[in-house]
């Protein structure tokens, strides 16, 4: 399955070729992508729609951002959060 990220006006984000949700809290997350990483953050994240076997996952809530980070890349837990 080929790697997607929908982003519906700022409140839905559909990420497909999604393999494991490493992290999720109400203000951000982090979802494994093939050899990559998704960092989502946010606030009121929730993750409404979870399937892996079909390698797809959907958050709600307000989308501040989200980017492609490389898993070798260390992201401090206090960075996550204060950032």
């Amino acid at each position: 399955m080929e790697e997607k990220v929908i982003l519906d006006k700022r409140k839905l984000l559909t990420i497909f070729g999604a393999t494991k949700v490493v992290s999720s809290t109400s203000s951000q997350a982090v979802v494994e992508v093939g050899d990559t990483n998704i960092l989502i953050t946010g606030n009121n994240l929730e993750v409404v729609k979870l399937n892996l076997d079909d390698k797809e996952v959907e958050f709600s809530g307000e989308i501040s951002s989200f980017k492609y980070i490389n898993k070798k890349e260390k992201v401090s837990l206090l960075k996550r959060i204060f950032k």
